[in-house]
């Protein structure tokens, strides 16, 4: 999952630059989901999930184009949920909103355990140790932010940097062991496992919205945009595929069965005692990014009860500078639980990684219905929105029944939408009288 971090608040407006803008994209979509997915994903459908990896990339293109189109020309930091409204209406908002809001808990489990995974890698104790350290982080992570703490852009952009550096550690120094004969066969499970593996992996590329958000902060919006775009793809693109590759083509038949996997790369080139290494950067990676997630989605679920797509119950914390508490502490509780039920249910963190993936599928797909309604007619933004379309509509078809958690959601929101219609029309009804 990507870390969905407000850096760019910190930068005067109208300031940024396309360097700036390409580090915050590229920060915004790398997140913890490559330090396991690549080996998840080369369980599901073995080498062949390579072109999983590259299908993604492919279709990162329109999605970013689409998005830094619709920023440049509806700079707003709603996001998804604001081009939902202006499109659609207040409905479409809401199921936005609220699949965006709900993805989180299930994400930030599965990230929870992927640094769990690492720690337990190089501690030993298994499942146990994975999921007390799981817990752990949850803890930590909310503790901070109901105390009003906060990750500051700087430490984020070091993280970010971190996650970078292990990356290209763990690809460099153990690429002199990789093995071609470890690419065969290259569809072992067929070549129909490609589908849900790309399915899985959605869960790397969410973050392409935020793009958006960081149009207002460019100095040449028009111009600077779409360079900074077109560059964060590329480096994606590139940290993605080559993690992937390294992964499959260096641990071969076990990339599927390892929890650490570039804890393996890295014990490869360096030596067992690179592990422990490993398991400290994926805890600190696991703590900046679940910081972004808790903190971003507390204020997301505030301002969605002050705008009554949520119960009023929330909207507590959604002035600026102040705490949302109870948006904070029904995300948390709600994160527990999906790591209990991990934990009791033996599962491990891909069906968490699914039921977020399909959430945010979801919210691509309205994004880019967004986009095609929103941008003019034979521009490259919404021709590249229709070929988004097609891809995420193929997606949500291979989410298959894991697309019930994001229905579940949608059902949830319109409920909500029509009984704050409700409590208006009623206050508005004595309102009419009296005057």
């Amino acid at each position: 999952m990507s870390q969905h971090t407000s850096t760019s608040q910190s930068l005067p407006a109208g300031r940024l630059t396309t360097a700036q803008g390409t580090a915050l994209s590229v920060g915004a979509v790398l997140g913890t989901g490559v330090i396991a997915l690549p080996a998840l994903a080369a369980d599901i459908a073995g080498p062949a999930s390579l072109l999983a990896w590259l299908a993604l990339v492919v279709l990162s293109v329109p999605l970013a184009v689409a998005f830094a189109a619709l920023g440049a020309r509806h700079a707003d930091a709603g996001g998804v949920s604001t081009y939902a409204r202006l499109a659609f209406g207040e409905r479409s908002a809401a199921v936005a909103g609220w699949c965006f809001y709900l993805a989180i808990p299930p994400g930030a489990t599965a990230a929870a355990l992927f640094g769990g995974s690492y720690v337990s890698d190089a501690l030993g104790g298994g499942t146990l140790t994975t999921v007390i350290t799981a817990a752990g982080v949850m803890g930590t992570v909310t503790a901070v932010n109901a105390a009003g703490l906060r990750v500051t852009g700087r430490l984020q952009v070091v993280l970010f940097v971190l996650l970078l550096a292990l990356l290209t550690a763990a690809v460099l120094f153990s690429l002199p062991h990789a093995d071609t004969a470890n690419l065969r066969p290259f569809a072992p499970h067929g070549w129909s496992a490609v589908g849900p593996a790309a399915a899985l992996l959605v869960f790397c590329f969410a973050g392409w919205e935020a793009v958006a958000h960081l149009a207002g902060e460019f100095r040449r919006p028009d111009r600077d945009l779409p360079r900074a775009t077109g560059a964060a793809v590329v480096i994606v693109g590139v940290v993605y595929l080559a993690a992937a590759f390294a992964v499959i083509a260096v641990l071969g038949p076990a990339a599927g069965s390892s929890g650490a996997p570039l804890g393996d790369l890295m014990a490869r080139g360096l030596g067992e005692g690179a592990r422990p290494l490993a398991a400290v950067a994926a805890l600190l990676l696991t703590f900046g990014t679940m910081n972004a997630y808790f903190a971003g989605a507390a204020k997301l679920g505030a301002a969605l009860g002050r705008d009554g797509a949520l119960p009023r119950w929330f909207a507590r914390g959604s002035t600026a500078g102040e705490t949302p508490g109870r948006s904070l502490l029904f995300v948390a509780t709600l994160a527990l639980l999906t790591l209990a039920a991990v934990a009791v249910s033996g599962t491990g963190a891909e069906p968490a990684v699914m039921f977020s993936a399909a959430s945010f599928a979801v919210v691509y797909a309205i994004g880019v219905a967004a986009a095609i309604r929103l941008l003019p007619q034979g521009s490259w933004g919404r021709r590249s929105a229709w070929a988004a379309l097609a891809a995420v509509t193929a997606l949500l078809v291979l989410c298959g029944l894991h697309l019930a958690w994001p229905l579940l959601v949608t059902c949830a929101a319109l409920v909500s939408v029509r009984v704050t219609r409700r409590r208006r029309a009623r206050t508005a009804a004595p309102l009419a009288t009296a005057a």
